[in-house]
C-alpha cells in the first residue's frame, strides 16, 4: 500500500491485480467515505485503478448494500457522473469497553456515524458477571441499531501477557488470567470478537472520531480507571511486538514511592494520576462511590482534592510529555478518557511550563498537549472501529498480535 498526502486525508493507492481484490474493496469503500460522494471516473483517478476495476467494484458494493448511488451531478456538458456515498445502513459494528468498574457499549454504522451508545457501571468485575453483561449489553445495542451487525471490537485494559502485572490490581481485570478472552466473549454474545488494548482502541477512536482526524502522528494518553497511552504512528496504530506499546502507567516516576497495587513496583505513574488514584484520594477524604458525574460536580465545586489530583497529575505528566516526544516526536499528544472534559482541560492548563524538548519549536500547527473530543465514548467507539475499519479502510488494517487475543 502506498500513502500519498492530499489535505489532511492520505491517498491510499489500489493495486490492478486480481488478487488484489479485498484491498481494492477497501480502498474504493475508503476513498468514497472520505469524500462523502464520487463518481467512477474520479474514483479511478483518486484511487490509481482502471476504470473497468473500479466498475465493477462499485457494482459489487452497490450490490452487497455497503454502496448507493446518490444521483448525478451536474458538471457541464455531456451526461452528469452518477455518484456513489457509504451506505448508512448497509450494516453496524459495535464496541465494548469492559474497564473494571464501568462497561461502555456503542454501534457505529457504516459511514462511521454513532447509532446508539450505553454506559453501566460494573460493581463486579469478576468473568462470569463480565461475560453476561456484556452479552446483554451486546444484545440491547443490537437491538436499538438494527441492520446486519458486521462485526464486534472489544476493548479491555493491558498489558497482555505480562506475569505480576495482567489481571492484577483495582485497575485491571481480575479473574481473566489463562481466559483466552475473544474466545469467551465470542461465545457469550454468539459473533466473532476482536480484542485491543484499551489505550490503543481510544487512540483509534480519537483519530477517526475526535481531535486526531486529521493528525497522522500522535500520542494519546489515555485516562481509565488506570493510565494508558496509544500510539498512532503515520495514521495507523502502532502496537509493539506484542501489543503493549504505551504502557506508561508503570513507569516509575517517584522513586521508593507507593506501591503500585497493580504490579508491585513502588512510584508507578499510574498511582499519582490515574481515575482511580483520584478515586483513591477522594475515598480517604470520605467521599466514596464517585460516577463521572460526581467528579464533574466536585471538579465544579472547586473540592480540595480535586484541586490537589490536578496539580499533581500536571507535576507528574509535564515531564512525561516531554519524554514521549524526545522518543517518539508526535505532532501532538492527545489527553482523553473516562475525566470530565473541565478536569483534563484543568489538568492541561497547569502544565503551561513543559519541560523543553524536539517539540519545542516557535513555529507549531498544533499545541504541544491537547484534549479529545469524544470523551467517556473514546475507547469504545475505537473498539467499534477495529470491525468497521478492518473492512472499510486500508489505513488502519487491524493485524492484532497473538498476545491481544489472550489475557494470560
Amino acid at each position: 500500500m502506498t500513502i500519498h498526502p492530499t489535505g489532511n486525508h492520505p491517498i491510499a493507492i489500489g493495486k490492478n491485480p486480481e488478487r488484489s481484490r479485498d484491498h481494492n474493496r477497501r480502498v474504493v469503500l475508503d476513498i468514497v467515505r472520505q469524500h462523502e460522494t464520487l463518481g467512477r471516473a474520479h474514483i479511478a483517478k483518486l484511487t490509481q485503478l482502471t476504470p473497468q476495476a473500479v466498475a465493477n467494484i462499485v457494482d459489487e458494493l452497490v450490490g452487497e448494500g455497503l454502496l448507493m448511488e446518490m444521483g448525478r451531478r451536474r458538471t457541464g456538458r455531456g451526461q452528469p457522473p452518477i455518484q456513489f456515498a457509504v451506505n448508512p445502513e448497509g450494516g453496524f459494528t459495535i464496541g465494548v469497553e469492559i474497564a473494571a468498574d464501568h462497561i461502555v457499549t456503542v454501534a457505529l454504522d457504516l459511514a462511521g456515524r454513532l447509532r446508539a451508545s450505553r454506559i453501566l457501571a460494573l460493581k463486579d468485575s469478576g468473568p462470569d458477571h463480565v461475560l453476561s453483561t456484556f452479552a446483554a449489553e451486546v444484545a440491547t445495542i443490537a437491538a436499538e441499531a438494527g441492520s446486519r451487525l458486521l462485526g464486534i471490537g472489544v476493548v479491555m485494559p493491558g498489558p497482555f501477557e505480562i506475569d505480576g502485572m495482567t489481571s492484577v490490581g483495582p485497575t485491571t481485570l481480575p479473574g481473566w488470567s489463562g481466559r483466552d478472552a475473544a474466545k469467551v466473549l465470542g461465545e457469550a454474545c454468539g459473533h466473532p470478537v476482536i480484542v485491543e488494548n484499551d489505550a490503543t482502541a481510544a487512540a483509534v477512536g480519537e483519530r477517526l472520531f475526535g481531535t486526531g482526524h486529521s493528525i497522522s502522528n500522535f500520542c494519546m494518553v489515555y485516562f481509565g480507571v488506570g493510565l494508558g497511552l496509544g500510539i498512532i504512528q503515520d495514521g495507523s496504530p502502532y502496537r509493539g511486538a506484542f501489543g503493549n506499546a504505551g504502557e506508561i502507567g508503570h513507569v516509575t516516576v517517584v522513586p521508593k514511592g507507593k506501591q503500585c497495587p497493580s504490579c508491585g513496583q513502588l512510584g508507578c505513574l499510574e498511582g499519582y494520576v490515574s481515575v482511580y488514584a483520584l478515586k483513591e484520594k477522594l475515598a480517604c477524604a470520605g467521599i466514596v462511590e464517585t460516577d463521572f458525574a460526581d467528579l464533574e460536580r466536585l471538579h465544579a465545586q472547586s473540592h480540595p482534592v480535586i484541586i490537589e489530583w490536578v496539580e499533581d497529575a500536571a507535576t507528574y505528566l509535564g515531564p512525561m510529555v516531554a519524554m514521549l516526544e524526545n522518543i517518539l516526536d508526535p505532532q501532538t499528544l492527545i489527553f482523553g478518557g473516562a475525566l470530565p472534559d473541565a478536569i483534563i482541560d484543568d489538568v492541561i492548563g497547569h502544565m503551561n511550563q513543559l519541560p523543553t524538548s524536539v517539540a519545542s519549536r516557535r513555529q507549531r500547527d498544533l499545541p504541544r498537549v491537547m484534549r479529545g473530543k469524544t470523551g467517556q465514548l473514546t475507547a469504545a467507539l475505537g473498539a467499534a472501529a477495529l470491525p468497521l475499519f478492518d473492512m472499510v479502510t486500508p489505513k488502519l488494517e487491524i493485524s492484532l498480535p497473538a498476545s491481544a487475543a489472550a489475557l494470560a
